[in-house]
């Protein structure tokens, strides 16, 4: 078990934005609210990094561009590109999305050298690098083999989920995924995570960032939480 305060809460969103709709205002608002709360990082697509990194100026809130988002299917060249563009532009964090046809083919030489060479640009850059798994369209078997991979390359992180395919995340893939992944390789849930008692949920089981777009209303439920039971700290 672990104490946490709640602003050390709130220091584990990715407070997230990725309606392909979203205007400049929407990302003023995003971002004075990652202010307001403290959050980790403001994630958007990769579009939006410029901008973001203005608005956060002065503040030791990240900015997370998507890359290859939502569905993975672009080559090696063009995540290294993306990312590269991403990073030159302000990005601290790289969140992309992994090949899944060339999962589904068999193909894990191909998966292991994309999550190589788009970790090798954030490490060149000091940016944290996140796979996004989309552990919906997984069985168990082939979610393994990515944390096997995950273990030998060493990302920051390892996710779930874009939230934009037919499933979220789960207690029971999170569970997988620390039980798989080299521990020196964090965990992030994504996708769904709309209620206090999810997130903490998320954190008792050892993610050590959340992504959602509630944030802040998760943030609210966990203080009035708090403040009703006159404590400054909660043990999960």
């Amino acid at each position: 078990m672990a104490t946490w305060t709640l602003d050390g809460l709130a220091r584990l969103i990715d407070h997230t934005n990725l309606k392909p709709f979203a205007s400049a205002s929407d990302m003023e608002k995003l971002c004075a609210e990652a202010r307001g709360n403290h959050f980790a990082m403001v994630a958007i697509n990769q579009v939006q990094t410029a901008l973001c990194k203005r608005l956060l100026d002065g503040t030791d809130i990240h900015v997370g561009a998507a890359i290859s988002f939502p569905f993975g299917q672009t080559t090696i060249a063009s995540k290294v590109f993306d990312s590269k563009d991403a990073i030159a532009n302000g990005a601290d964090e790289i969140d992309y999305v992994v090949n899944l046809t060339e999962l589904k083919n068999g193909n894990w030489g191909h998966v292991e050298e994309e999550m190589a060479a788009v970790v090798a640009v954030c490490r060149a850059a000091g940016a944290v690098a996140k796979v996004i798994f989309e552990n919906c369209y997984l069985v168990d078997e082939e979610k393994i083999h990515l944390c096997d991979i995950a273990s030998r390359v060493k990302p920051d992180f390892i996710k779930t989920s874009t939230g934009f395919g037919t499933g979220g995340a789960t207690y029971e893939d999170i569970k997988l995924m620390i039980t798989h992944v080299d521990p020196a390789v964090n965990v992030k849930a994504a996708g769904g995570v709309r209620t206090a008692e999810q997130f903490l949920e998320f954190v008792r089981l050892g993610c050590r960032r959340i992504g959602t777009s509630a944030g802040v209303k998760i943030i609210d439920e966990i203080g009035a939480m708090m403040a009703e039971r006159g404590v400054e700290t909660i043990e999960l």
